[in-house]
């Protein structure tokens, strides 16, 4: 399939006519051709108007067709066959075997949703019938259902080329919803972005999906970003990126006559806990897990486990040390851009010279653009003292905290931000003190887990991907898992409607064989 540099408005292919985005080999930073013709406004404009037009159509497709239609998109995906694999290694400095597993999981997150809108639980059909004979007042006829918010502007992720991308979690739940999608590409995969963009332009039109239904905007500079989320067509936002980035489309949307929930996912260091008991028993081996998701991925994951909390003693000394030497013996990891690898070495080089940060190992040096891992450590009492140890060093890099007692412990985790994960190292006899941990953390994180690293993040029903501000910037939702269609969806009830007026989810006999509440009960089929 030809990368030829184009937007892909609703069914078209134009060249953009707004200065160009430049495609990089992450490796050596050359520019690989062609460029990618940034959008104007007039073409964001045409992008809104047709998914605005789509709306009322797509919305309304039946479950049968939606779903089919997600799923020929997963199979347009695994179709383009090694070019997207190679062109994605290109771009990202991501090995082949990460961006294999990255393609199944974007291809599985599709037909998870597929399934999501077959089973139509989404729906959360209710139906309370009428009560004439009620006293002292009759009850009306009433039913709910939920339906799609609108047009979405997904911002693509620079650190998951696939699956928090073109067609990631975001553009996948917000489909299944019934939304249609305009998609602002990342410039750090253009051309990665373009393949699945075609797939899914070309499922839009074999499907007999409105046109509008998706578009694909390639954007040079950030003020055309914020007016894409500045159109009154657009009624929601998904983002993956920095907080800056986040919090800045948070105020346009805000700021809007209407305005429209942001859906970003930010910034979060996932705090790692130590308990005595098990630090005891396998402090060495819990380093080295430690280490090994640190160091995944040149640690461009949003759950990198960025600080460690841990009571003083010798078998934290030991743990140190054992993650100490396992991350002076880690190669050096290629990152996604440049700007990304300046940004991780400027706040590393902050915390090598912060007075109160003691660096307990660097891992070894590599080329121009690649992570050098690092790990530092401070007291709990200099961390409480001192906010900016909280700010998230996005790659490789974390910070032990030394803490005098569980006391002192709980105290960090209380003066915590917002988080994704958060990990529990225990053995049995370490239940009652986590016991004490789990009402904060659950106040403070989205996940929490016991015995391994908040890196992998399944694709299924119960998972949640999120958590309070700033991991995100609204924590009662996810952006992974099939609860995250739910962001896309708001409820709208019809009382006393005619059987010919209702839409179909909610009519006697239910023609859809959908899962649906009567009086409050499950209906019996």
């Amino acid at each position: 399939m030809a990368i030829l540099g184009e937007l892909l408005i609703g069914g078209t292919a134009v060249r953009g006519t707004n200065g160009a985005v430049v495609a990089r080999d992450a490796q050596t930073g050359e520019p690989i051709s062609p460029d990618f013709g940034g959008a104007g406004e007039e073409q964001i404009a045409l992008a809104c108007a047709l998914a605005a037009e789509a709306f009322d159509t797509y919305r309304e497709t039946t479950p049968a067709a939606r779903a089919a239609f997600l799923e020929q998109i997963a199979q347009n995906i695994l179709d383009i066959g090694d070019e997207l694999v190679t062109r994605c290694m290109t771009e990202t400095g991501l090995p082949r075997p990460r961006i294999e597993g990255e393609r199944m999981r974007t291809v599985n997150q599709l037909r998870l949703f597929a399934g999501v809108v077959r089973d139509g639980a989404y729906l959360d059909a209710r139906i309370d019938p009428a009560q004439p004979a009620r006293q002292p007042l009759p009850r009306a006829d009433l039913r709910l259902r939920q339906i799609a918010l609108g047009p979405i502007v997904v911002f693509g992720a620079s650190n998951f080329p696939l699956a928090f991308s073109v067609a990631g979690g975001d553009t996948a739940s917000a489909l299944a919803a019934g939304c249609p999608v305009i998609v602002k590409a990342h410039s750090a995969h253009p051309g990665t972005s373009e393949l699945v963009g075609r797939a899914i332009q070309a499922a839009v039109r074999s499907c007999g999906m409105p046109e509008g239904t998706f578009s694909l905007l390639f954007v040079s500079g950030y003020d055309l970003g914020q007016k894409l989320v500045a159109d009154p067509r657009i009624k929601a936002v998904g983002f993956t990126g920095s907080r800056r980035g986040g919090v800045a489309l948070m105020n346009v949307a805000a700021a809007r006559p209407e305005p429209i929930p942001v859906y970003a996912e930010m910034s979060s260091i996932n705090p790692v806990l130590l308990f005595p008991n098990a630090l005891a028993k396998r402090g060495q081996e819990i380093a080295k897990g430690f280490v090994a998701s640190l160091t995944l991925g040149a640690g461009q994951f949003c759950t990198n486990p960025g600080l460690v909390l841990g009571i003083d003693g010798p078998a934290l000394d030991d743990f140190i040390a054992a993650a100490g030497k396992a991350a002076s013996e880690s190669a050096a990891a290629t990152m996604l851009t440049p700007g990304i690898h300046d940004a991780y070495a400027s706040g590393v080089a902050k915390m090598e010279q912060h007075p109160k940060v003691d660096t307990v190992a660097r891992g070894q040096a590599g080329g121009r653009y690649q992570c050098q891992a690092a790990v530092f450590s401070t007291s709990s009492q200099d961390f409480l003292r001192n906010h900016d140890l909280q700010e998230e060093m996005f790659g490789a890099a974390s910070l032990i905290v030394r803490c005098p007692d569980e006391a002192a412990m709980r105290e960090v985790v209380e003066a915590l931000d917002g988080q994704l994960t958060a990990a529990l190292h225990i053995d049995e006899e370490d239940h009652a003190a986590a016991r004490r941990f789990l009402p904060v953390l659950e106040r403070k994180v989205g996940r929490i887990l016991v015995n391994g690293f908040g890196t992998g993040v399944e694709v299924c029903h119960a998972m949640v991907h999120g958590g309070p501000f700033p991991s995100t910037a609204d924590g009662r939702s996810t952006s992974v898992g099939s609860l995250a269609i739910a962001r896309f969806l708001r409820p709208v009830c019809y009382q006393d409607l005619p059987q010919a007026l209702l839409p179909a989810a909610l009519q006697d006999g239910n023609v859809l064989d959908i899962p649906r509440r009567v009086d409050g009960k499950p209906e019996v089929k």
